[in-house]
């Protein structure tokens, strides 16, 4: 029975959730869905900017900035790419800096994982992280281990970058998070943006660092517009790689998140707020490997409670490790046990209500933060 408790319990979820139609992921604190929005700046010099634009915007000023990168991938060029994060950079930077693929993983990245050890700067599409499986002994065995067999003598710069995660009705083949895969590896940086700000800011600090990083990005978010600030519409904005940010401080509870599972935990957070007066401080991971343990700890001595929410696996996941930190660096803060909200244990299904129950949702959040602060 024991080990039933390291799952989300669906059972409980099943009379709520199984009559569902499909899901439709309303707005909440992001603008709705447009494929090339942007907004007026305000008095402050603010912008409503989509992830989409935000990552195209920050491919365009690296190619840009540097004639030694350039992207490849599949339908990267003359569609535009599948999610329209490359649109029009053929036109701008033309075919040799932005080059279509065959549907052969394993030989794309391949290549350019050869043309990152040969002293350029590629950028990798993926059409989805899940068809990366295909190059894993690409990204992991060349990419990921050559500068330490080389002795420090070889770099490889290059950026892996793609959809990841969980998206609505493309089953299991195509929804796995691949988080903890990645951040397990040493050698890898990886990197999961939920903003539009975490987008440009982190997709510029992967493409310019010297070692190979994974931008984990997620299909749901790409519509979506968040407001970004005068500092980040610059050309020069980067954020450091292992760096957290609190996107809603607070002093009962802190949960930590990423990716899309940021914005359910906001949402969470308000909710907790109305209908029982709690003040939950919400951390956006941005950077999975390096992670930032000290602001997690620092937050941790000030509520005294911890939660993570992510979309993987439950089973050793990014949850996981950070749970387990908290207890190797905050046993002595914490006046609770640390709990998870994740995917559940299972491949994820293609019908409607058994796939919302695949995942964390705002109620899930909600009710698992009630419980572990006994209200």
């Amino acid at each position: 029975m024991a080990s039933l408790r390291l799952f989300r319990p669906a059972a409980r979820l099943l009379s709520s959730r199984l009559s569902a139609t499909r899901p439709t992921f309303p707005q909440t604190a992001c603008t709705p869905s447009i494929l090339r929005f942007r907004g007026y700046a305000t008095e402050n010099g603010t912008k409503e900017v989509t992830v989409r634009d935000a990552l195209n915007e920050a491919l365009a000023e690296e190619l840009e900035r540097n004639q030694k990168t350039f992207i490849l991938g599949e339908e990267v060029a003359q569609y535009n790419g599948a999610y329209k994060v490359t649109r029009g950079l053929l036109d701008r930077f033309g075919p040799k800096r932005v080059i279509d693929t065959p549907i052969t993983e394993a030989g794309f990245c391949g290549l350019a994982v050869g043309a990152a050890l040969a002293g350029l700067h590629p950028i990798c599409e993926f059409m989805t992280f899940n068809f990366a499986m295909q190059a894993i002994d690409q990204i992991i065995n060349s990419a990921a281990k050559t500068h330490y067999m080389s002795g420090g003598i070889q770099p490889c710069n290059i950026t892996f970058r793609g959809p990841n995660g969980f998206a609505a009705g493309v089953a299991a083949q195509h929804s796995q998070d691949y988080s903890a895969w990645y951040g397990s590896i040493p050698g890898l940086k990886v990197v999961a943006p939920w903003s539009a700000e975490d987008a440009k800011g982190l997709m510029k600090a992967a493409i310019r660092d010297p070692n190979p990083v994974v931008v984990l990005e997620n299909e749901l978010l790409y519509g979506q517009a968040f407001p970004m600030s005068e500092a980040a519409q610059k050309d020069d904005f980067v954020l450091p790689i292992g760096k957290a940010k609190i996107e809603r401080p607070g002093k009962d509870l802190t949960i930590v998140s990423l990716s899309r599972c940021v914005g359910q935990s906001l949402n969470a957070a308000a909710e907790l707020k109305q209908k029982y007066g709690v003040e939950a401080e919400v951390i956006n991971l941005r950077s999975v490997k390096p992670l930032d343990v000290e602001t997690i700890i620092q937050s941790l001595k000030k509520t005294g409670r911890l939660m993570c929410v992510e979309s993987g696996f439950p089973m050793f996941g990014v949850s996981s490790e950070i749970l387990a930190l908290s207890m190797e660096y905050g046993f002595d803060y914490l006046t609770a046990p640390a709990v998870r909200v994740t995917g559940a244990e299972v491949p994820t299904p293609y019908a409607v209500g058994l796939e919302t129950m695949s995942f964390p949702q705002e109620d899930t959040i909600v009710g698992q933060a009630a419980k572990l602060l006994r209200l």
